[in-house]
């Protein structure tokens, strides 16, 4: 999630990327759509549906840069791990994404990838894919304990930022601006539903936004309205397709927690598990926070 950036202007692309002239598609695959470029460039274009205070919802541009790799030709597997630095603001309007795979060894593919406005760079990115096989396998963090999704209010946070509408929230516990503001609420921890709205299939690119769909801990910790910013998110995919296949589109439970703050950041951790009870994905990542 990235909110603090200046504003800036994006330059225009061909009028096939401007997100209202596609209205049949889900608003995750218009928000992430990618155009091939003669030269291996892909255009993109932000989606107001994705909207942030400032730019774009973080998630949709994580999701997007991971797009690229998933839809290069060269693509190798599934991806298992996703980093994403967010060097500057992306401004709303056109953007250009760059994907390279650097090196493909025999199980794994290693890529660099890029975002780019104008003659700058705003967000960068390294992704691992890798070829899955059958091993042992065990699980050792334990899901959170939580009642059907269909029990629980869905939250509303229209005020805060058009992004989260595009998510379907169901607080287990630690919803936004739950905690008193004097900071005397024990821990961050958040534990909810969630899934795209409207109900979309689950697969990478929405696993990825939604990775980054947990509101920044200091807003759960204490709850007053500060300038906030994920500077950088890395997650691990623990699910193959077809895991994600199985998925549906059913609620995912995700839970979400902070290590410390101090000094102007903070870390935190995020859960992502299944509607079967199976951990699809894990994100941990570095949030800007000022007071």
């Amino acid at each position: 999630m990235n909110a603090t950036a200046p504003h800036t202007t994006g330059t225009d692309l061909q009028p096939d990327l401007q997100p209202d002239l596609q209205p049949d598609l889900h608003p995750l695959d218009r928000a992430t759509r990618l155009v091939p470029q003669p030269d291996g460039t892909l255009h993109g274009h932000t989606d107001a549906d994705y909207a942030n205070q400032v730019g774009p919802f973080g998630g949709v541009t994580a999701a997007t840069l991971l797009k690229a790799a998933l839809d290069h030709p060269q693509r190798l597997g599934d991806p298992i791990a996703l980093t994403v630095n967010y060097a500057g603001p992306v401004a709303d309007g056109a953007f250009t994404v760059v994907a390279t795979p650097l090196r493909t060894n025999r199980s794994t593919q290693h890529w660099w990838l890029a975002l780019q406005q104008g003659d700058e760079t705003v967000t960068t990115a390294t992704a691992v894919f890798a070829q899955r096989r059958e091993t042992w396998t065990a699980t050792e963090v334990a899901r959170p304990a939580a009642p059907a999704p269909d029990t629980l209010p869905r939250a509303q946070y229209s005020q805060v930022a058009r992004w989260i509408d595009r998510y379907d929230l169901r607080f287990v516990r630690g919803a936004l601006f739950g905690a008193p503001a004097d900071g005397s609420e024990p821990d961050s921890v958040s534990t909810l539903w969630l899934r795209d709205d409207p109900p979309r299939p689950l697969d990478f690119v929405a696993l990825a936004s939604i990775c980054d769909a947990f509101f920044p801990r200091i807003l759960i910790r204490r709850p007053k309205r500060v300038p906030f910013g994920t500077v950088s998110i890395t997650t691990h995919f623990h699910a193959d397709t077809a895991l994600l296949q199985a998925q549906g589109t059913a609620h995912v439970l995700g839970t979400a927690r902070a290590q410390h703050f101090g000094r102007g950041f903070h870390d935190q951790s995020a859960e992502v598990w299944g509607a079967d009870g199976a951990l699809l994905a894990t994100s941990h990542q570095i949030c800007y926070f000022k007071e």
